[in-house]
């Protein structure tokens, strides 16, 4: 039986995760299975000392701590699945936690760079496009898989917001600016019918065949901007300065974390803590007593 493909079966139908969630899972268990394969042991008769052994040569490989991080919530999955399977009878990551200082803090883009960026002119044909997808990525804060994913039926002009289906397939409703608004107009108008080819598709963004936007695209197309401007940019960072733009705006909390799809509130205040530091940087910087 392989347990971690079902596993997955059971992470996909009974709770209903997504594709991009089942394979992440999938692929953080292939490879501590491998690790149990070489101490002799199976995906199912694993102890604490085998995580944290896992964990120690996953550091020492030079493993970031947030993906350290993410494997543990994916083994605590696999054991609550193997419990309810009763595949084991006590859960060895029960009193495990992960170490503290882990968490990272995002990265964020000054207003200043993020202006810069969507006052571009980048001399290419699919410029209205992914002028059009980045302006919409600091409108709505939305994943990179939101934003390629997005339907025409989900794009709401009048009402002035759109509707996503995030995590989880969890759904929800996110406000888009007018600027987003008007930029995804002249590229649905000047640009989208050269791209489908005479063809129909649902999709809003496609690719130069007609097809729905990949995520790598979608990463090379702000590669240009980021490049243009000195910058390393990605979908991640744009997102990040979204929440901490708007939080150090002075926006409430509990609403940022329903513009980003956070199910857990204590993500989202991850950026209450860059927003702090940004005010102690400001501070330091140009208070004259402060140094």
């Amino acid at each position: 039986m392989d347990i971690v493909k079902s596993f997955a079966s059971y992470l996909s139908v009974e709770r209903g995760l997504s594709s991009n969630t089942v394979q992440s899972y999938s692929l953080d268990l292939h490879g501590f299975d491998e690790f149990l394969v070489h101490k002799g042991k199976d995906i199912k008769s694993f102890t604490r000392e085998d995580i944290t052994d896992y964990f120690e040569k996953l550091k020492k490989a030079g493993q970031s701590a947030a993906s350290i991080a993410r494997l543990l919530s994916s083994i605590k999955s696999l054991c609550r699945f193997l419990i309810i399977e009763r595949m084991i009878s006590e859960d060895p990551t029960e009193i495990l936690k992960a170490p503290k200082h882990w968490e990272r803090l995002p990265k964020s883009l000054d207003v200043s760079v993020i202006k810069e960026l969507l006052e571009m002119k980048i001399e290419n044909k699919t410029f209205l496009r992914d002028a059009a997808m980045l302006e919409l990525l600091y409108s709505s804060g939305l994943r990179a898989s939101e934003i390629i994913s997005l339907k025409v039926q989900d794009l709401h002009v009048d009402a002035g917001f759109i509707r996503i289906m995030g995590k989880g397939s969890k759904e929800r409703v996110v406000p888009v600016n007018r600027r987003a608004i008007e930029r995804i107009a002249t590229y649905m108008t000047d640009l989208r019918p050269e791209l489908l080819k005479n063809k129909q598709s649902a999709y809003i963004f496609l690719s130069n065949r007609g097809a729905p936007m990949t995520r790598q695209r979608f990463w090379q197309a702000l590669k240009v901007f980021g490049t243009a401007a000195g910058i390393k940019l990605s979908p991640h960072m744009v997102r990040h300065s979204f929440a901490t733009h708007l939080l150090g705006g002075g926006a409430d909390l509990r609403s940022v974390q329903k513009m980003l799809g956070h199910s857990d509130i204590a993500t989202t205040q991850i950026y209450t803590k860059v927003s702090r530091d940004r005010v102690k940087e400001v501070f330091i910087k140009h208070h004259p007593r402060a140094k």
